[in-house]
């Protein structure tokens, strides 16, 4: 049974994998200015344009469907991959490294953990690059294909659970549950259950402290690194220093401004 389930977890995937067409505008950003802000461990964000990311971004109400994790070219110095600077989870070719250049072509976002020492971000680092050659883990990837319909019937209190593919096996793994893993592992919060707890002191009878509650990494989605209040957005044409002033338009093709028409009062 197994036998079977997982020939057709495999030639699901290969189908989920196979990009759609795109209508958008894409705004992209080039490896080179990725590559000279990056720092390891830090999280890319992709809004990927294949079936499976379909399902992901409406079940997670976000433009991001997909995570890796940077961790620099120096740990494949002198291999094969020498251009490899990411870790990710990938649906057929399970835990792998890649290049930067898998993602120009498709708008990324960079979420760096504030506060990190050297030792912290090797520390990820390493449990990513350990991980490399596992497997991916399909054990719900039918579940997420149901939801490809055009309106798939998925209440809003039940989107992140149908997006927890994690079966808990130590070889097995998605995209957003290996990074949460590995931040896990430091124990650097992202998106906690944060709980007030009542602690009074003889000079603050009233005094509270928050108690954070570890979430299941099963349950993490890219957006989560989006949103959570422990990650900074790192904008390369913001942190290149930008001013709107020095831009050149084309204006060849702009629309004529719209004109007002004044209405009396009354």
């Amino acid at each position: 049974m197994n036998t079977v389930s997982g020939f057709l977890g495999r030639r699901l995937a290969r189908f989920l994998s196979r990009e759609s067409p795109r209508h958008d505008v894409l705004s992209t950003t080039s490896g080179a200015r990725l590559m000279a802000l990056m720092q390891p461990g830090d999280v890319l964000l992709v809004d990927g344009n294949t079936r499976i990311s379909t399902a992901i971004k409406y079940l997670t109400q976000s433009s991001w469907s997909h995570a890796a994790m940077f961790v620099g070219t120096a740990p494949f110095a002198g291999t094969d991959h020498a251009e490899h600077c990411l870790v990710e989870a990938d649906l057929n070719a399970g835990v792998r490294s890649l290049a930067i250049e898998e993602y120009t072509q498709v708008p990324t976002r960079i979420c760096r953990a504030v506060g990190l020492s050297e030792a912290e971000r090797q520390a990820l680092v390493a449990f990513v690059l350990a991980r490399i050659g596992q497997r991916y883990d399909l054990r719900n990837v039918l579940d997420l294909a149901r939801y490809l319909l055009p309106t798939p019937p998925v209440p809003v209190r039940l989107r992140r659970k149908m997006i927890a593919l994690g079966s808990g096996e130590p070889t097995r793994a998605i995209c957003s549950t290996l990074i949460a893993q590995a931040y896990q592992a430091i124990d650097y919060p992202i998106l906690p259950v944060i709980e007030e707890r009542a602690r009074p002191t003889a000079i603050c009878p009233a005094c509270t402290e928050e108690v954070l509650h570890i979430r299941n990494y099963s349950l993490y989605t890219p957006r989560d690194f989006d949103v959570s209040p422990y990650f900074e957005i790192i904008k390369p044409r913001l942190a290149e220093g930008f001013d709107f002033r020095h831009l050149v338009w084309d204006r060849a093709d702009a629309p004529e401004p719209a004109s007002i028409v004044a209405t009396s009062p009354g």
